[in-house]
This record gives structure tokens, sequence and C-alpha cells, in this order.
């Protein structure tokens, strides 16, 4: 049980441990049902292409964000089926951040 509780734990750190992050996926979850390259993320959110790519490589080795491979070309969205990525959109609209 401790374990588990450890790895809640690490897994809400990593997802949510920084302003980039936050900013990612706000904007994926806005926006839920289209995907988004890295340079479009760019676009609407005012972080550093390399954060951009450090942050989404977390985002998606804890499964809240989905990435798509299109010939050369990866693309990215919320990954909607996750629960805890459910609980995060609802908390995120309740305290009115969506």
């Amino acid at each position: 049980m401790m374990e588990e509780y450890r790895n809640i734990c690490d897994e809400v750190e990593r997802g949510l441990g920084s302003v980039g992050k936050l900013k990612i996926l706000k904007l994926l979850m806005q926006k839920s049902d289209e995907v988004f390259t890295r340079y479009r993320i760019g676009k609407y959110v005012s972080i550093d292409p390399v954060s951009i790519r450090n942050d989404l490589k977390i985002l998606v080795e804890i499964d809240w964000v989905t990435e798509f491979k299109a010939q050369h070309l990866s693309k990215y969205s919320i990954n909607r089926e996750k629960k805890k990525v459910k609980h995060l959109i609802d908390f995120f609209r309740e305290i009115g951040y969506l």
C-alpha cells in the first residue's frame, strides 16, 4: 500500500512540477479533440522549445499525454482515458483553471 502511495505521489509531482507542464496540460485539456505538434504548442504557450520537449517527454512517460507518430512528426493530445487525468480535468474546471 505504501509503495502504491509513493508511485501516485511521484506521478503527480512529475506531472504538475512546473509552470510549463501546467500550461501544456491546460491547452491540451481545453482543446481535447485536437492534436498538437510541439511547434503548435509553442504558438499557444509562452515556453521555450526545449522546455516544451522536456515537459512533453515527462507527460508522455506518465501517460497523461498521448504521443502519435505520423511519418517523421510527433503529435500530442491529452489522454482522456486515464482516470487521474479525468479527475485533474474536473479539478481544474472546479477551481476555474479551465
